[in-house]
Protein backbone atom coordinates (compact mmCIF):
# COMPACT_ATOMS: atom_id res chain seq x y z
CA UNK A 1 0.00 0.00 0.00
CA UNK A 2 1.37 3.72 -0.95
CA UNK A 3 2.20 5.44 2.39
CA UNK A 4 -0.40 7.94 2.95
CA UNK A 5 -1.01 10.67 3.56
CA UNK A 6 -1.93 10.79 -0.45
CA UNK A 7 0.10 13.76 -2.10
CA UNK A 8 0.51 15.70 -5.36
CA UNK A 9 0.89 13.03 -8.05
CA UNK A 10 3.20 13.27 -11.13
CA UNK A 11 1.35 14.29 -13.99
CA UNK A 12 1.47 12.86 -17.41
CA UNK A 13 -0.46 12.16 -20.67
CA UNK A 14 -1.41 8.96 -21.87
CA UNK A 15 0.17 8.23 -25.12
CA UNK A 16 -3.21 7.97 -28.05
CA UNK A 17 -3.22 5.88 -31.07
CA UNK A 18 -5.98 5.71 -33.62
CA UNK A 19 -7.67 2.41 -33.97
CA UNK A 20 -7.37 2.86 -37.98
CA UNK A 21 -3.79 3.07 -37.73
CA UNK A 22 -3.08 -0.71 -35.79
CA UNK A 23 -4.38 -1.81 -39.16
CA UNK A 24 -3.44 0.53 -41.88
CA UNK A 25 -0.13 1.60 -40.92
CA UNK A 26 0.94 -0.11 -37.82
CA UNK A 27 4.66 1.16 -38.36
CA UNK A 28 3.84 4.75 -37.96
CA UNK A 29 2.96 4.00 -34.51
CA UNK A 30 7.13 2.92 -33.41
CA UNK A 31 7.59 6.11 -31.65
CA UNK A 32 4.03 5.90 -29.72
CA UNK A 33 4.40 2.51 -28.37
CA UNK A 34 7.76 2.91 -27.26
CA UNK A 35 6.41 6.18 -25.59
CA UNK A 36 3.68 4.21 -24.36
CA UNK A 37 5.35 0.38 -23.47
CA UNK A 38 9.19 1.46 -23.38
CA UNK A 39 11.33 1.22 -20.13
CA UNK A 40 12.16 5.01 -19.55
CA UNK A 41 11.23 6.96 -16.47
CA UNK A 42 8.43 8.44 -17.55
CA UNK A 43 7.00 5.90 -19.88
CA UNK A 44 3.16 4.98 -18.17
CA UNK A 45 3.00 1.29 -19.06
CA UNK A 46 -0.75 2.23 -20.58
CA UNK A 47 -1.88 2.84 -24.22
CA UNK A 48 -5.12 4.83 -24.96
CA UNK A 49 -6.94 3.60 -28.51
CA UNK A 50 -9.51 5.80 -30.26
CA UNK A 51 -11.32 6.13 -33.20
CA UNK A 52 -13.39 3.01 -32.27
CA UNK A 53 -16.28 0.91 -33.87
CA UNK A 54 -19.69 3.28 -33.60
CA UNK A 55 -20.97 0.34 -31.59
CA UNK A 56 -18.59 1.09 -29.15
CA UNK A 57 -20.26 3.44 -27.04
CA UNK A 58 -23.58 1.37 -26.47
CA UNK A 59 -21.82 -2.12 -26.23
CA UNK A 60 -19.86 -0.28 -23.63
CA UNK A 61 -23.00 1.61 -21.57
CA UNK A 62 -25.34 -1.51 -21.83
CA UNK A 63 -23.08 -4.43 -20.33
CA UNK A 64 -21.70 -1.39 -17.75
CA UNK A 65 -25.02 -0.83 -16.61
CA UNK A 66 -25.75 -4.68 -16.59
CA UNK A 67 -22.97 -4.98 -14.12
CA UNK A 68 -24.32 -2.88 -11.67
CA UNK A 69 -27.72 -4.78 -12.16
CA UNK A 70 -26.18 -8.56 -11.44
CA UNK A 71 -24.36 -6.73 -8.46
CA UNK A 72 -27.63 -5.57 -6.91
CA UNK A 73 -29.63 -9.35 -7.29
CA UNK A 74 -29.64 -11.03 -4.13
CA UNK A 75 -27.28 -12.49 -2.90
CA UNK A 76 -28.26 -15.94 -3.01
CA UNK A 77 -29.07 -15.36 -6.71
CA UNK A 78 -25.49 -14.51 -7.46
CA UNK A 79 -24.04 -17.37 -5.51
CA UNK A 80 -25.56 -19.68 -7.99
CA UNK A 81 -22.90 -18.63 -10.10
CA UNK A 82 -20.30 -18.86 -8.40
CA UNK A 83 -18.00 -22.00 -9.91
CA UNK A 84 -15.28 -22.77 -6.36
CA UNK A 85 -14.18 -25.39 -8.32
CA UNK A 86 -11.96 -22.77 -10.79
CA UNK A 87 -11.07 -20.90 -7.96
CA UNK A 88 -14.07 -18.64 -8.70
CA UNK A 89 -12.75 -17.64 -12.19
CA UNK A 90 -15.58 -18.60 -14.00
CA UNK A 91 -19.34 -16.30 -13.30
CA UNK A 92 -19.73 -14.23 -9.88
CA UNK A 93 -17.00 -13.57 -7.34
CA UNK A 94 -17.29 -11.57 -4.09
CA UNK A 95 -14.95 -11.52 -1.13
CA UNK A 96 -12.95 -14.84 -2.08
CA UNK A 97 -10.00 -12.88 -3.51
CA UNK A 98 -6.76 -11.83 -1.54
CA UNK A 99 -5.99 -8.22 -1.59
CA UNK A 100 -3.66 -6.62 1.02
CA UNK A 101 -3.69 -9.65 2.96
CA UNK A 102 -7.69 -10.02 3.44
CA UNK A 103 -10.58 -11.19 1.20
CA UNK A 104 -11.38 -8.43 -0.86
CA UNK A 105 -15.40 -7.06 -0.38
CA UNK A 106 -15.14 -3.99 -1.66
CA UNK A 107 -15.57 -5.07 -5.49
CA UNK A 108 -17.65 -7.83 -7.42
CA UNK A 109 -16.43 -9.53 -10.68
CA UNK A 110 -17.51 -11.83 -13.29
CA UNK A 111 -15.54 -13.67 -15.30
CA UNK A 112 -15.69 -14.93 -18.72
CA UNK A 113 -13.91 -15.65 -22.21
CA UNK A 114 -15.79 -13.91 -24.44
CA UNK A 115 -14.30 -15.67 -27.15
CA UNK A 116 -15.05 -19.30 -26.80
CA UNK A 117 -17.24 -20.63 -24.56
CA UNK A 118 -16.05 -23.97 -24.22
CA UNK A 119 -12.45 -24.38 -24.59
CA UNK A 120 -11.42 -26.94 -27.56
CA UNK A 121 -8.35 -28.70 -24.98
CA UNK A 122 -7.80 -32.25 -23.61
CA UNK A 123 -9.70 -33.23 -20.26
CA UNK A 124 -6.51 -33.65 -18.81
CA UNK A 125 -6.08 -29.75 -19.44
CA UNK A 126 -9.06 -28.80 -18.38
CA UNK A 127 -8.47 -31.16 -14.94
CA UNK A 128 -5.07 -29.47 -14.30
CA UNK A 129 -6.18 -25.66 -15.33
CA UNK A 130 -9.93 -25.14 -14.89
CA UNK A 131 -8.95 -21.47 -13.97
CA UNK A 132 -9.08 -21.25 -17.65
CA UNK A 133 -10.32 -24.34 -19.35
CA UNK A 134 -13.63 -24.57 -17.73
CA UNK A 135 -16.95 -23.82 -19.49
CA UNK A 136 -18.70 -20.37 -19.21
CA UNK A 137 -21.48 -19.65 -16.66
CA UNK A 138 -24.36 -17.31 -17.73
CA UNK A 139 -26.94 -16.01 -16.00
CA UNK A 140 -30.25 -17.27 -16.93
CA UNK A 141 -32.56 -14.83 -19.45
CA UNK A 142 -35.56 -15.85 -16.63
CA UNK A 143 -33.68 -13.23 -14.37
CA UNK A 144 -36.06 -10.00 -15.97
CA UNK A 145 -33.03 -7.82 -14.21
CA UNK A 146 -30.17 -8.94 -16.19
CA UNK A 147 -31.54 -10.29 -19.55
CA UNK A 148 -29.42 -10.20 -22.29
CA UNK A 149 -26.17 -10.49 -20.00
CA UNK A 150 -24.05 -12.87 -22.02
CA UNK A 151 -24.57 -11.52 -25.41
CA UNK A 152 -23.37 -7.45 -24.02
CA UNK A 153 -20.67 -9.66 -22.54
CA UNK A 154 -20.01 -11.49 -26.07
CA UNK A 155 -20.54 -8.00 -27.92
CA UNK A 156 -18.27 -5.82 -25.65
CA UNK A 157 -15.50 -8.66 -25.17
CA UNK A 158 -15.41 -9.65 -28.57
CA UNK A 159 -14.44 -5.65 -29.76
CA UNK A 160 -12.01 -5.23 -27.31
CA UNK A 161 -10.14 -8.04 -28.25
CA UNK A 162 -10.30 -7.52 -31.86
CA UNK A 163 -8.93 -4.23 -31.08
CA UNK A 164 -5.92 -5.89 -28.60
CA UNK A 165 -4.94 -8.42 -31.30
CA UNK A 166 -4.48 -5.43 -33.70
CA UNK A 167 -2.46 -3.78 -30.95
CA UNK A 168 -0.74 -6.56 -30.46
CA UNK A 169 0.23 -6.72 -34.13
CA UNK A 170 1.07 -2.77 -33.96
CA UNK A 171 3.49 -4.18 -31.43
CA UNK A 172 5.29 -6.57 -32.48
CA UNK A 173 8.16 -5.02 -34.56
CA UNK A 174 8.62 -2.80 -31.02
CA UNK A 175 8.71 -6.17 -28.71
CA UNK A 176 10.69 -8.35 -30.83
CA UNK A 177 13.57 -6.96 -29.83
CA UNK A 178 13.15 -7.43 -26.41
CA UNK A 179 11.40 -11.08 -26.86
CA UNK A 180 13.63 -13.92 -24.98
CA UNK A 181 12.66 -15.77 -27.92
CA UNK A 182 12.49 -13.14 -31.07
CA UNK A 183 10.54 -15.88 -33.15
CA UNK A 184 7.03 -15.10 -30.83
CA UNK A 185 4.48 -13.33 -32.57
CA UNK A 186 2.18 -11.56 -29.69
CA UNK A 187 -0.93 -11.16 -32.18
CA UNK A 188 -0.72 -15.05 -32.43
CA UNK A 189 0.07 -15.99 -28.87
CA UNK A 190 -3.19 -13.75 -27.96
CA UNK A 191 -5.30 -14.38 -31.18
CA UNK A 192 -4.91 -18.22 -31.08
CA UNK A 193 -5.23 -18.55 -27.16
CA UNK A 194 -8.04 -19.92 -25.42
CA UNK A 195 -7.38 -18.90 -21.87
CA UNK A 196 -8.77 -15.09 -22.89
CA UNK A 197 -10.77 -14.44 -20.13
CA UNK A 198 -12.78 -10.83 -19.60
CA UNK A 199 -13.37 -9.57 -16.02
CA UNK A 200 -16.61 -7.51 -15.52
CA UNK A 201 -16.33 -5.42 -12.49
CA UNK A 202 -18.63 -3.57 -10.00
CA UNK A 203 -16.62 -1.52 -7.50
CA UNK A 204 -19.62 -1.51 -4.40
CA UNK A 205 -19.95 2.24 -2.67
CA UNK A 206 -18.36 2.28 0.55
CA UNK A 207 -20.76 1.00 3.43
CA UNK A 208 -20.94 0.84 7.25
CA UNK A 209 -19.38 -2.83 6.70
CA UNK A 210 -16.78 -1.40 4.24
CA UNK A 211 -16.75 2.87 5.33
CA UNK A 212 -14.37 5.16 3.57
CA UNK A 213 -11.47 6.91 6.01
CA UNK A 214 -12.52 10.48 6.97
CA UNK A 215 -8.69 11.38 6.45
CA UNK A 216 -5.49 9.80 5.03
CA UNK A 217 -7.68 7.79 2.49
CA UNK A 218 -5.31 5.31 0.82
CA UNK A 219 -4.27 5.82 -2.58
CA UNK A 220 -5.86 1.60 -3.43
CA UNK A 221 -9.03 2.39 -0.88
CA UNK A 222 -11.17 0.86 -3.51
CA UNK A 223 -8.88 -1.98 -5.25
CA UNK A 224 -4.83 -2.55 -3.79
CA UNK A 225 -1.84 -2.05 -6.43
CA UNK A 226 -0.92 -4.62 -8.23
CA UNK A 227 -0.07 -6.22 -11.34
CA UNK A 228 -1.96 -8.24 -14.11
CA UNK A 229 -0.68 -11.43 -15.28
CA UNK A 230 -1.46 -10.95 -18.69
CA UNK A 231 0.33 -10.07 -22.15
CA UNK A 232 -1.52 -7.17 -22.70
CA UNK A 233 -4.81 -6.16 -20.45
CA UNK A 234 -7.99 -3.87 -22.27
CA UNK A 235 -9.23 -1.70 -20.08
CA UNK A 236 -12.95 0.25 -20.87
CA UNK A 237 -13.24 3.37 -19.16
CA UNK A 238 -15.26 3.12 -15.92
CA UNK A 239 -18.84 3.95 -15.96
CA UNK A 240 -19.82 5.77 -12.69
CA UNK A 241 -23.58 4.70 -11.24
CA UNK A 242 -26.03 7.01 -8.65
CA UNK A 243 -28.46 4.29 -7.05
CA UNK A 244 -31.58 5.39 -7.58
CA UNK A 245 -34.27 4.24 -5.01
CA UNK A 246 -36.66 1.88 -7.23
CA UNK A 247 -35.30 3.02 -10.30
CA UNK A 248 -32.93 2.65 -12.93
CA UNK A 249 -29.18 4.04 -12.29
CA UNK A 250 -27.91 7.45 -13.46
CA UNK A 251 -24.95 7.77 -15.06
CA UNK A 252 -22.98 10.13 -12.91
CA UNK A 253 -19.55 11.60 -12.51
CA UNK A 254 -17.08 10.31 -9.59
CA UNK A 255 -17.57 11.65 -6.22
CA UNK A 256 -13.85 13.44 -6.53
CA UNK A 257 -11.00 14.40 -8.58
CA UNK A 258 -9.02 12.08 -6.67
CA UNK A 259 -11.22 9.26 -7.78
CA UNK A 260 -10.16 6.59 -10.02
CA UNK A 261 -7.35 4.54 -11.48
CA UNK A 262 -4.00 5.19 -10.84
CA UNK A 263 -0.32 3.72 -12.60
CA UNK A 264 2.81 3.92 -11.27
CA UNK A 265 5.37 5.27 -14.61
CA UNK A 266 8.51 3.13 -15.43
CA UNK A 267 10.28 5.32 -12.99
CA UNK A 268 8.12 4.59 -10.27
CA UNK A 269 6.05 8.45 -10.03
CA UNK A 270 2.01 7.55 -8.79
CA UNK A 271 0.42 9.17 -11.95
CA UNK A 272 -3.87 9.38 -12.08
CA UNK A 273 -4.99 7.83 -15.42
CA UNK A 274 -8.40 9.06 -17.61
CA UNK A 275 -9.47 6.72 -19.79
CA UNK A 276 -11.98 8.63 -22.07
CA UNK A 277 -15.38 7.14 -22.41
CA UNK A 278 -14.99 7.00 -26.28
CA UNK A 279 -11.16 5.12 -26.03
CA UNK A 280 -10.26 1.85 -24.87
CA UNK A 281 -6.51 1.45 -22.28
CA UNK A 282 -4.52 -1.10 -22.98
CA UNK A 283 -1.33 -2.04 -20.23
CA UNK A 284 1.34 -4.58 -20.21
CA UNK A 285 1.20 -7.47 -17.85
CA UNK A 286 3.27 -9.68 -15.98
CA UNK A 287 3.63 -12.12 -18.76
CA UNK A 288 5.28 -10.29 -21.11
CA UNK A 289 7.36 -9.14 -17.82
CA UNK A 290 8.61 -12.41 -17.96
CA UNK A 291 8.42 -13.14 -22.22
CA UNK A 292 11.49 -10.51 -22.02
CA UNK A 293 13.08 -11.22 -19.46
CA UNK A 294 12.23 -7.98 -17.07
CA UNK A 295 12.89 -5.46 -19.94
CA UNK A 296 9.06 -5.15 -20.13
CA UNK A 297 7.53 -4.53 -17.48
CA UNK A 298 3.84 -4.95 -16.04
CA UNK A 299 2.26 -1.88 -15.12
CA UNK A 300 1.32 -1.53 -11.37
CA UNK A 301 -1.88 0.17 -10.96
CA UNK A 302 -4.54 0.12 -8.18
CA UNK A 303 -7.91 2.26 -7.55
CA UNK A 304 -9.33 5.06 -5.86
CA UNK A 305 -12.62 5.62 -4.06
CA UNK A 306 -11.79 9.63 -3.26
CA UNK A 307 -13.67 10.83 -0.55
CA UNK A 308 -16.25 13.32 -1.77
CA UNK A 309 -20.20 13.66 -0.85
CA UNK A 310 -22.89 10.93 -1.95
CA UNK A 311 -20.00 8.44 -2.47
CA UNK A 312 -22.11 5.86 -0.18
CA UNK A 313 -24.07 6.17 -3.04
CA UNK A 314 -22.23 5.62 -6.40
CA UNK A 315 -20.60 2.39 -7.53
CA UNK A 316 -17.87 2.02 -10.41
CA UNK A 317 -18.28 -0.42 -13.28
CA UNK A 318 -15.48 -1.18 -15.84
CA UNK A 319 -14.57 -4.66 -18.09
CA UNK A 320 -11.04 -5.60 -18.12
CA UNK A 321 -9.26 -8.31 -20.96
CA UNK A 322 -6.84 -10.34 -20.03
CA UNK A 323 -5.16 -11.56 -23.06
CA UNK A 324 -2.59 -14.07 -22.51
CA UNK A 325 -1.30 -17.49 -24.24
CA UNK A 326 -2.17 -20.79 -24.09
CA UNK A 327 -0.81 -22.27 -20.71
CA UNK A 328 1.71 -24.49 -22.14
CA UNK A 329 3.31 -21.30 -23.74
CA UNK A 330 7.14 -21.25 -22.28
CA UNK A 331 7.82 -17.80 -20.82
CA UNK A 332 11.43 -18.38 -19.48
CA UNK A 333 14.20 -20.80 -19.04
CA UNK A 334 11.67 -22.28 -15.97
CA UNK A 335 8.24 -21.56 -16.13
CA UNK A 336 5.23 -21.89 -18.71
CA UNK A 337 2.35 -19.16 -18.68
CA UNK A 338 0.37 -22.11 -16.61
CA UNK A 339 3.24 -22.95 -14.04
CA UNK A 340 3.62 -19.00 -13.40
CA UNK A 341 -0.22 -18.57 -13.10
CA UNK A 342 -0.81 -21.42 -10.61
CA UNK A 343 1.41 -19.03 -8.36
CA UNK A 344 -0.45 -15.94 -8.83
CA UNK A 345 -3.90 -18.07 -7.84
CA UNK A 346 -2.07 -19.85 -5.13
CA UNK A 347 -1.14 -16.07 -3.79
CA UNK A 348 -4.59 -14.53 -4.21
CA UNK A 349 -6.88 -17.47 -3.17
CA UNK A 350 -7.16 -19.54 -0.26
CA UNK A 351 -6.90 -23.07 -1.00
CA UNK A 352 -9.24 -24.47 2.08
CA UNK A 353 -11.93 -21.68 0.73
CA UNK A 354 -11.87 -23.43 -2.82
CA UNK A 355 -12.00 -26.56 -2.06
Amino acid sequence: MVPRPFRILHRAMATIAKQTDLTSSPLSLSSSIDKAFGSGPDCLGIILVRDLPPSYPASRERLLKLAYKFAKLPEPIREQYADPGSRYSFGWSHGKEIMNGRPDTLKGSYYANPVVDSPAVSSELRVSYPEYYGNNIWPSNDIKEVEGFEQAFKDLGRLVFKVGCELATACQPFASSYLSDSSLSLSKLIGSSQTVKARLLHYFPPSPDAPLPTEDEPIDSWCGFHLDHSLLTGLCSAMYLREVPNGEPTVASSTSPSSGLYIKTRGGALTKVSIPPDCLAFQTGEALELATAGKLRATPHCVRVGAGGGADQVSRETLALFMQPDVDQQLSASDTFGTFSKRIFDEHYNQEATM
